[in-house]
């Protein structure tokens, strides 16, 4: 592996196809940002602020709300970018 197989992300380093699991989700409405753990084998439709109270559902287009909100896809979303076989098909649009 050299530096052309790593992608930096916030403080982190990961290879690139490797699977990220956690997303720093930030409120639209206050500005609240927290990490979160993403689950791997499905979709969040809503997440609730801890700042606000807001409860939040994903953008139309979006598969839920780590794809709308956060910092990174979730991870079905990743997997299928990644072209991974056996991807859950929980986010097909």
């Amino acid at each position: 592996m050299d530096a052309h197989d790593l992608i930096v992300i916030g403080t982190g380093c990961f290879r690139k196809n490797a699977m990220i699991l956690e997303s720093l989700i930030t409120c639209p409405h206050c500005g609240t940002a927290k990490i979160e753990s993403m689950p791997t084998d499905a979709c969040r439709f809503f997440y609730e602020c801890s700042g606000c109270g807001a409860k939040l559902r994903p953008k139309p287009g979006d598969c839920c709300v780590f794809c709308s909100y956060g910092s990174v896809s979730c991870p079905p979303i990743q997997a299928e970018r990644s072209g991974e076989k056996g991807a859950a098909n929980c986010c097909t649009r």
